[in-house]
């Protein structure tokens, strides 16, 4: 048995932050844990100091494995003061703060322990792999190198991703395409403006036509309309020149009415040929029927109605699944992890124990209900 909350602790005193990210300790320390389990054990290499993990167990040709995910970077602290050390992982009132407490080292190890717990008894039907990545935050990097670069990575029955939810199944989440912009101009002394082309005050412009757009589409059931955002923006080189250059990024979370191909020729139209646009991350959005098997069974498992009033059946923010779900064959994939969503990326960011230990409990429920009904089929 592993004693789920000292684990997590564990976790987040490894100092992951990305950039830079430094997973590999982090990453070896789990991956020694999975192999004392009798987990086979690969790692994907990113860099020097970045590693995610492929961990399987129990696979056979009677079924295809359940595949758990999570990442194990986390984000900056913030410029804000925090109240507590971010990496001391204390526990106050029932809370367990620091940074990645909540996304998602909780939920890291609550997967881990509910797959190590899981062949306590008998070996789940199909086995078990755990997909545990690096440079998650910055656009999923760690899962996109993963699917284009490891070998074997087989295929799988199902899909959870540890993401906070308050262990309440999710079962969708929208696309995510980040975009570079930038504008070109030509530089003068200040003074004489008029000899120069501004390029900051073409960047102007060009957010300016994006605060007010807002996408033509239909709404969606599950995921509602799309978003847009302009989240950085750089230019110029010093006070006394006309800027030559300057640089903004975009990002939109759409949906299955929008793809972001449609999304990069609208922005294209709207803004002209005034920018440039280049995409740098560009996932779908992910979507499992609720009349799908595997959600029903999690549902059942969750004591959740998806079709209750007011239950949030989708997230706005992208996960994994994007990468995931459509390289393992649109598996039916669901997020659900112990992390309370508000809590992300907070300053004091904390994640109540006792929605730690429960996700081990959910976690081992659905492998042992799912396990039963891949062997009913047979």
């Amino acid at each position: 048995m592993i004693d789920v909350i000292e684990l997590t602790k564990k976790l987040i005193k490894y100092n992951t932050i990305n950039p830079p990210g430094n997973e590999r300790p982090a990453a070896e320390f789990v991956g020694n844990i999975l192999a004392d389990n009798g987990f086979g054990v690969r790692y994907h290499k990113l860099s020097d100091n970045r590693l995610s993990i492929v961990a399987e167990k129990g696979l056979s040709a009677k079924g295809l494995p359940i595949v758990f995910s999570g990442h194990i970077d986390v984000v900056p602290l913030g410029n804000k003061k925090w109240s507590v050390e971010p990496f001391s992982a204390d526990i106050i009132d029932g809370k367990l703060f620091g940074r990645g407490s909540c996304d998602m080292k909780g939920g890291v190890a609550a997967i881990i322990s509910a797959a190590v717990e899981s062949f306590i008894e008998e070996t789940p039907v199909g086995g078990i792999r755990l997909i545990i990545t690096a440079s998650e935050e910055d656009g999923l990097i760690g899962a996109r190198t993963l699917v284009k670069d490891f070998d074997e990575l087989g295929q799988a029955s199902a899909i959870i991703i540890g993401e906070p939810t308050n262990n309440l199944p999710v079962i969708g989440h929208k696309s995510s395409l980040y975009m570079n912009v930038r504008t070109e101009g030509v530089t003068a002394h200040s003074s004489m403006p008029d000899k120069g082309v501004n390029a900051i005050y073409k960047a102007a412009n060009a957010i300016n036509k994006i605060e007010k757009y807002r996408f033509e589409t239909e709404n969606d059931t599950l995921l509602g309309f799309p978003t847009i955002n302009v989240g950085k923006i750089n230019g110029g080189l010093n006070v006394n020149s006309v800027p030559d250059f300057a640089e903004f990024t975009i990002d939109v979370r759409s949906t299955t009415k929008l793809t972001n191909k449609e999304v990069l020729r609208k922005l294209e139209d709207l803004l002209g040929a005034e920018v440039s646009i280049k995409p740098f991350v560009d996932t779908g959005a992910v979507f499992t029927s609720e009349e799908n098997q595997f959600v029903k069974l999690v549902c059942e498992v969750t004591g959740v109605n998806l079709n209750k009033e007011g239950y949030k059946k989708s997230l706005p923010y992208t996960t994994d699944a994007a990468v995931l779900q459509p390289f393992y064959n649109n598996a039916p994939t669901i997020i659900l992890g112990p992390g309370k969503p508000e809590m992300a990326h907070q300053t004091d960011e904390y994640c109540y124990v006792e929605k730690i230990k429960q996700a081990v409990d959910i976690y081992k429920e659905i492998i042992s209900r799912w396990s039963k009904a891949i062997k009913e089929k047979d």
